[in-house]
C-alpha cells in the first residue's frame, strides 16, 4: 500500500521536473571574456605614460638682449671693419670666436667704448691686454677685452668714453693682418661685443655727395 503511493507520487512530479531540465538546456551558455595576452597587455602599458608629462625645454634667451648699447665709439678707428666676426662656442669649451676682430695697424690708439674701471691691465701668456668694467650694466657688471695692447693704464683707473687705454701692439698670430681682438663677457659668459653699438654707431648710413653751390655770373 505504502509502495504504491511512492510510486503514485513520484509519477505525479516527474512532469514538472522534466520540464525544469528542458528549460535549463534551452538557456544561452554565458562565457567568461578571455583574459588579454601577456604581449597585449605590455604594449597596451608601454603605450600609456605613467605620469605626468616631462616639461619642454624653453629656449635660451637672446644674449644680446642682455646687453644695453652704452658705446659711444669704436674702440679703434671711426668704422673698422670686421675681419672676423663673434662666432659663440656650442658648449663652455668648445671651438669658437669669442669676441671680434677689428682691422687697425701697430700703434694705432685703442679707446675704452664706455665710461668704466680698469679692472685688468698687464700681460696674458705674453701679450698685452686690457679689461674694462662698464659702468651701469648691472650686477656682475659688463666687461670689455682688448688684445693685443700696450697699456698706459693700470688697474683700478676709473676712464671716460674716448679714453685711451693703450696702444696696438704688432702680432701676427691671431689675425693675417693686424687687428684688435674686442672681447665681452658677463661674469663668464662671452656675448657679441658689437651688440655694445647702438644701430647709428654700428650701421651708419653711406656718405652722399651734394652738388657744389656755384656763383652766377654777372652780366
Amino acid at each position: 500500500m505504502r509502495a504504491k503511493r511512492y510510486v503514485r507520487t513520484w509519477l505525479e512530479l516527474l512532469p514538472g521536473i522534466t520540464a525544469a531540465a528542458l528549460a535549463v538546456s534551452a538557456m544561452p551558455a554565458v562565457h567568461a571574456a578571455p583574459a588579454p595576452s601577456p604581449v597585449l597587455a605590455a604594449r597596451t602599458s608601454s603605450s600609456r605614460p605613467s605620469g605626468p608629462a616631462p616639461p619642454v625645454p624653453a629656449e635660451p634667451p637672446d644674449a644680446d638682449a642682455q646687453v644695453p648699447a652704452v658705446a659711444r665709439l669704436w674702440p679703434v678707428g671711426t668704422r673698422p671693419s670686421v675681419l672676423r666676426a663673434w662666432q659663440p662656442p656650442a658648449t663652455p669649451y668648445g671651438r669658437g670666436h669669442r669676441g671680434v676682430d677689428l682691422a687697425a695697424a701697430p700703434g694705432s690708439p685703442v679707446r675704452s667704448v664706455a665710461p668704466g674701471r680698469v679692472s685688468f691691465a698687464g700681460r696674458v701668456a705674453g701679450r698685452g691686454a686690457v679689461a674694462v668694467e662698464l659702468a651701469g650694466t648691472g650686477d656682475p657688471p659688463l666687461r670689455t677685452t682688448f688684445t693685443p695692447v700696450r697699456a698706459t693704464v693700470r688697474k683700478g683707473d676709473e676712464v671716460a668714453a674716448g679714453e685711451v687705454l693703450g696702444t696696438l701692439e704688432a702680432d701676427g698670430s691671431h689675425c693675417p693682418t693686424s687687428c684688435l681682438h674686442w672681447g665681452l663677457l658677463r661674469d663668464r659668459t662671452y656675448l657679441d661685443p658689437l651688440s655694445l653699438l647702438p644701430s647709428w654707431l654700428l650701421h651708419r648710413a653711406p656718405s652722399r655727395l651734394l652738388p657744389v653751390p656755384t656763383a652766377r655770373r654777372q652780366p
